[in-house]
């Protein structure tokens, strides 16, 4: 397919990609036929995001199946997956709320081979595409908490919430890629970004186990709001940052007993 991978190229120039060999070589190795590639590179130049093009994304180890309209994982997030990992040890109760595709759950996974993992989205096209990823965990829909079975309450040693914490009127400034192509409510956090932050904060100490960790994505401006958040709802937050990924995560504990 070099002929086909030429006149890729070409096609993803001309749409703007700044990466258009990197990308028409992804996108070579996804198709199964000249016609197929065309396809592809149809699709991408159009301006959906290069991991839904291609059905997958490579996250923090471990690759990821994608479907179209489902939020795709950053490489920020890897600081999630990093301090959650280090927090638990197998046989202990993990969840990933807001879960998307399960990327967050899934990584964790892979490095903490023995953990009892639930993951749980109120959008039925992320929870199925969770459930390709996670097709051996407990994949729920629903809102937030209601959608977690019961007997989970108090036994959660880690609750990954990559919530949406984008404020609403900074929605329409996004890249085109996650404005039209990824659902609005993987997005919008509300007027401050932390409307769903704050939901989850309220009912968190419920469902962690004494000692349990809340994990999430904040921006720096959101900092002093979201400790506020935290801290009212009887847990004991801790701000870690990595510079090299440009991430900021919150890590809300509960208290011993």
């Amino acid at each position: 397919m070099t002929d086909a991978r030429a006149a890729a190229i070409v096609r993803l120039r001309a749409a703007g990609c700044v990466f258009a060999e990197e990308e028409a070589e992804i996108l070579s190795g996804a198709a199964t036929s000249a016609d197929h590639l065309a396809a592809l590179v149809e699709r991408r130049a159009a301006g959906e995001p290069l991991e839904q093009v291609v059905g997958h994304a490579d996250f923090c180890g471990v690759r990821v199946r994608l479907r179209p309209g489902v939020f795709v994982p950053r490489v920020r997030s890897e600081l999630l997956v990093r301090l959650g990992a280090a927090a638990v040890r197998p046989g202990d109760v993990v969840v990933d709320l807001c879960c998307g595709s399960g990327a967050l759950g899934l990584a964790v996974h892979h490095r903490v081979p023995g953990i009892v993992l639930h993951a749980a989205d109120v959008d039925p096209v992320a929870v199925a595409c969770a459930r390709d990823n996670l097709p051996d965990h407990a994949v729920h829909q629903g809102d937030l908490f209601g959608a977690l079975p019961p007997e989970l309450r108090g036994r959660v040693t880690l609750l990954l919430a990559n919530v949406p914490y984008v404020a609403t009127r900074h929605l329409p400034f996004l890249p085109a890629e996650a404005r039209d192509h990824e659902p609005r409510t993987a997005l919008d956090g509300g007027d401050d970004g932390l409307a769903v932050f704050r939901a989850v904060t309220a009912g968190a100490a419920g469902w962690l186990a004494p000692g349990g960790l809340l994990i999430s994505e904040i921006t720096e401006a959101q900092t002093a709001a979201a400790l506020t958040a935290a801290t009212g709802n009887g847990l004991t937050p801790t701000v870690t940052t990595d510079d090299d990924l440009d991430a900021r995560a919150i890590v809300s504990r509960r208290s011993l007993t």
